[in-house]
């Protein structure tokens, strides 16, 4: 048998912020590829000096990893004939911050689990196999696998400089 040849594609999602409150991001993404465009919003609660007009960043990554894998999950159950009768997932974002004295704080990870229930008809192994396939066809879950460098740049001026 003859294997199907290897398709690549680019996504790329682009975004702009702007700051619109105390703590309030306004952010439009675009999916130029798709010709769509999202308008989305953040911010934080008194805490952090916003006005809880929007759910914080963390949220947003939160059901971002959460809905990766659920779609991811979905898509693939159809191209391998799995049946999904109920799919819940519960995720857990864990991170950890430190500062000392009046300084800004520092965060890091912990660590991020995502517990699957899904109702199916099918086998153990069957179920293993969806789950592995869309670990891996979750782009945002593969990010953060792979431990993607943020690269940062700053205006100064007319020049941008790499931070």
């Amino acid at each position: 048998m003859t294997k199907a040849p290897t398709k690549r594609f680019d996504v790329i999602f682009q975004g702009h912020g702007r700051a619109s409150g105390k703590m309030r991001n306004d952010i439009s993404v675009n999916w130029p590829m798709m010709k769509e465009s999202f308008d989305l919003a953040t911010d934080e609660g008194p805490f952090h000096g916003g006005d809880g007009t929007a759910p914080p960043p963390l949220a947003l990554f939160t059901a971002a990893l959460t809905g990766c894998i659920m779609t991811q999950i979905r898509a693939f159950a159809k191209r391998l004939s799995i049946s999904i009768d109920r799919l819940e997932v519960h995720a857990k974002m864990h991170w950890q911050g430190e500062q000392t004295g009046n300084d800004p704080y520092v965060t890091a990870p912990v660590g991020f689990s995502l517990d699957i229930d899904i109702d199916s008809g099918a086998t153990e192994d069957e179920l293993r196999h969806l789950l592995d396939c869309a670990r891996k066809g979750c782009f945002i879950e593969q990010s953060l696998a792979q431990g993607v460098v943020v690269e940062h740049r700053l205006k100064t001026g007319n020049t941008w400089l790499t931070i």
